[in-house]
């Protein structure tokens, strides 16, 4: 499966496993690239041209097309796991069915928060909508040049904003074609987010437009201060939640994300709650980061900052499990609604020719 998986083009090609024997985890061994998304931006945002920005998006978007054509779903998008091949200037997608821990629980959520879509922070099943939503956030980080949300902590109270609507700032600098496209794609509503085929097409059409009218672009004025680093482990962790009674998804109106935008959260809770830390400490050593909270409890802490801690994935995963017991009095009215097909009935026939587009 391993094999089978790396064959496809778009896809980070896998040599194989190798295991620590100090520890008994393994790791993939994979063809080597030069660089990540979060890392490119970082060091390339300030002379990057609209041409070149679409030119990324539409290249992550045909290797999704890719993933999609083996009837996968990524699960764990983010700009640490799109990788950069400076030889050809392509782009690839890495940690394809790896999303987490073996030992994961059934109702626990694995991912980098501000990617993971709202019906997934639900409770509901990943679906090839849920990867559009990730793309929408990518192609907000493209256009930005910085992760999303880089300013909040990835707590419980960010988890009920994207739940309530609230998405990044759009910068004014940006082309209307790629602007409503993306807005399409993070959608609160999954079934109202393109299919995978819709999407490909779409962006293909931007990206030829804007090379045929190149005077309709606008300037980009954001410049990123190199000195200011977007790559520390925290942007690029990947770790188990587990969100209960939260609210139905829905889309903000444009007043209550400027509403959203202009708020500082300034008080922070410590660490250290009902000094969770000193008993979770105990299970470090052999199991996963779990962040375990009830909606009931955030809203009771709405509009505060919560420190959560971060784990390298790429050690060992550790196991926080935060349980609160504090009960408020808010009466949460969730509706439940079924995912069916999620890509039109012309996706089932596209095909995505060999020799590129």
């Amino acid at each position: 499966m391993l094999e089978d998986r790396s064959k496809t083009s778009s896809i980070v090609k896998c040599y194989g496993l190798t295991q620590n024997p100090s520890n008994g985890n393994y790791m993939l061994v994979m063809m080597r690239m030069n660089t990540n998304l979060r890392e490119y931006l970082q060091q390339s945002h300030n002379h990057l041209t609209w041409i070149e920005r679409i030119k990324i998006a539409y290249l992550i978007i045909v290797a999704l097309c890719d993933i999609y054509k083996e009837n996968s779903i990524h699960r764990d998008l983010h700009s640490g796991n799109i990788l950069y091949y400076q030889f050809n200037e392509f782009w690839f997608i890495s940690d394809l069915g790896f999303c987490g821990p073996a030992d994961k629980p059934l109702t626990s959520i694995y991912g980098n928060l501000p990617y993971i879509a709202p019906e997934v922070l639900n409770g509901k099943v990943y679906t090839f909508k849920s990867d559009i939503y990730s793309i929408a956030m990518l192609m907000w980080e493209i256009s930005s040049g910085q992760p999303p949300f880089i300013n909040y902590e990835h707590d419980c109270d960010l988890a009920i904003n994207i739940i309530n609507g609230m998405r990044p700032k759009i910068i004014s600098e940006i082309p209307l074609m790629y602007k409503n496209l993306m807005i399409q794609c993070w959608n609160a509503n999954p079934l109202e987010r393109p299919d995978t085929y819709t999407l490909l097409k779409n962006i293909r059409e931007i990206k030829l437009y804007y090379q045929n009218n190149p005077d309709e672009l606008p300037q980009l004025k954001i410049q990123i201060d190199n000195g200011t680093s977007y790559t520390s482990n925290k942007l690029f962790t990947s770790k188990l939640y587990k969100f209960e009674n939260l609210p139905e998804p829905k889309n903000a109106t444009e007043e209550e994300q400027e509403a959203f935008h202009s708020i500082l959260y300034d008080f922070n809770i410590p660490n250290n709650i009902d000094d969770f830390d000193q008993s979770s400490n105990q299970n470090n050593k052999r199991s996963s980061n779990v962040i375990e909270v009830d909606s009931k409890i955030c809203s009771k802490f709405k509009k505060l900052r919560v420190d959560s801690k971060s784990v390298d994935i790429q050690n060992n995963y550790n196991r926080e499990t935060i349980q609160q017991s504090q009960t408020v009095d808010i009466n949460d009215e969730d509706e439940v609604y079924n995912n069916p097909n999620l890509h039109s009935e012309e996706q089932e026939e596209f095909e995505i020719p060999d020799d590129g587009f």
